[in-house]
């Protein structure tokens, strides 16, 4: 079972210096586009944070996991597509787990986090508006 963990970690870390490393620069910059955009538009219509809401008010969890799913799912996808094109050339097999866990770090984490704080920053600069 260690190996198998070490395996699975050791081929997760690989990708840092593999074929098509620039998609780990690109896919959490345009997640974290996605996120700037939305956070501006949160702030400005005075909605709560977003991960803050998402967590703790289950009314509203179905339409921001939609409204998230809208603006990060492309990247999601191709984030999964990336991947899996570097496990045929790095590895030479397909890792069905590793296809799910690095999109995850790659567009939804930073998505996620990003949001609600620029959603904060967005309404105070618009309170301070005359």
């Amino acid at each position: 079972m260690s190996d198998l963990l070490q395996r699975f970690w050791d081929e997760l870390i690989g990708r840092a210096d593999g074929p098509l490393t620039l998609r780990l620069i690109l896919q959490p910059v345009m997640a974290a586009i996605f996120a700037i955009r939305s956070g501006i538009r949160d702030g400005r219509e005075g909605r709560p944070p977003y991960l803050a809401t998402l967590l703790k008010d289950p009314e509203h969890r179905g339409r921001l996991v939609r409204e998230g799913w809208k603006d990060v799912g492309k990247i999601f996808a191709i984030a999964m597509a990336l991947d899996v094109v570097y496990q045929v050339i790095a590895i030479h097999k397909i890792r069905p787990l590793q296809i799910l866990i690095v999109p995850v770090f790659l567009a939804l984490i930073p998505y996620v986090i990003l949001r609600g704080p620029v959603s904060r920053l967005a309404a105070r600069k618009g309170a301070a508006r005359p």
